[in-house]
């Protein structure tokens, strides 16, 4: 029997307990990548996570808003979902960005109801194609990374600790050109990837890489590049970060060649989502994704057949 998820159950996220998250995370049947606890610390901030661990699952909601965003629980999906719905929720709840595969496992139980969530569809790429860049649809790529390739003398690293110092200024170059101050949205990320940054040492499954360019004058290099990402641990690798430079010509194809390059361990690159801005949305399809990781919004109006908070 499930008991009701009450607000006295959530606390608010912390370090403490990523090692049992992640392992109810890498139980999941689909592994979107706001579920990732790499995801969901760097933005912890922002949002203002809680979780609650209940009956072999672990809740997400986010308290920035009101009333709280319930999000899909993280864990085994193999249970009795009408009854845990109605156990759990007896005056009913609504859930934001449901994967796939368990938005299908709710389908059909009576007082749920489903909508797509484009905005929050993640998108999927083949490693191997995203590399090579072949065809005539990859060939405005491939040739804007050929001349970035053409034009300076750069070098591609691994990010290691040694180098999180630069990657900062790189952040905060990249912040102050895109006038970070002025955008409650660059700001939140700016924080995200802080917060990653400062803990890069524990947070599993981090890799990423940086380009660096020599500078004619000094001598010196400099990074103009970085891509901070994470293992998924099912073959495929979720871009969380990716920042450069513009006025070096062809930097974000050459970044993310080169990282993808660097890392064949991987067969299925996850981009994810465009969070429904138009400019975004183009940029993704112009890398042609061989498929998305669908998400949904879920509104199950409980035996009382009213939708609302949980309790």
């Amino acid at each position: 029997m499930y008991g009701p998820l009450t607000d006295a159950d959530f606390v608010p996220l912390s370090m403490d307990r990523r090692d049992e998250y992640s392992a109810l995370f890498a139980a999941s049947a689909q592994k979107a990548s706001d579920y990732s606890f790499v995801n969901i610390w760097g933005w912890s901030e922002e949002r203002r996570y809680e979780w609650a661990f209940r009956d072999g699952l672990c809740w997400l909601r986010l308290t920035n808003v009101s009333p709280p965003e319930y999000w899909a629980p993280v864990g085994n999906w193999d249970r009795d979902w009408s009854s845990a719905l109605e156990g759990l929720f007896p005056n009913g709840a609504a859930f934001s960005r449901v994967p796939e595969v368990l938005a299908d496992m709710w389908r059909g139980i009576q007082s749920v109801e489903l909508e797509e969530q484009r905005s929050q569809w993640e998108y999927l790429y083949d490693r191997d194609r995203l590399v090579s860049l072949s065809g005539n649809l990859m060939h405005k790529k491939k040739n804007l990374l050929a001349q970035f390739q053409k034009l300076y003398d750069y070098r591609y690293d691994p990010i290691c600790p040694a180098r999180l110092g630069d990657i900062r200024a790189l952040q905060a170059e990249w912040l102050a050109w895109r006038g970070g101050d002025e955008s409650p949205g660059l700001a939140a990320e700016n924080t995200a990837v802080a917060r990653v940054l400062d803990k890069w040492e524990e947070l599993d499954g981090l890799l990423g890489g940086c380009i660096s360019v020599k500078d004619e004058a000094s001598g010196e290099r400099k990074i103009i590049a970085y891509t901070i990402a994470e293992d998924l641990g099912d073959g495929s690798v979720v871009i969380h970060f990716e920042k450069g430079i513009d006025s070096y010509k062809g930097v974000y194809q050459a970044i993310n060649q080169m990282f993808l390059a660097n890392a064949p361990q991987f067969t299925t690159v996850n981009r994810e989502q465009d969070m429904g801005s138009e400019g975004i949305r183009r940029a993704k399809e112009s890398y042609h994704p061989t498929g998305f990781l669908k998400k949904y919004q879920v509104r199950f109006t409980g035996p009382a057949g009213t939708a609302g908070a949980a309790n």
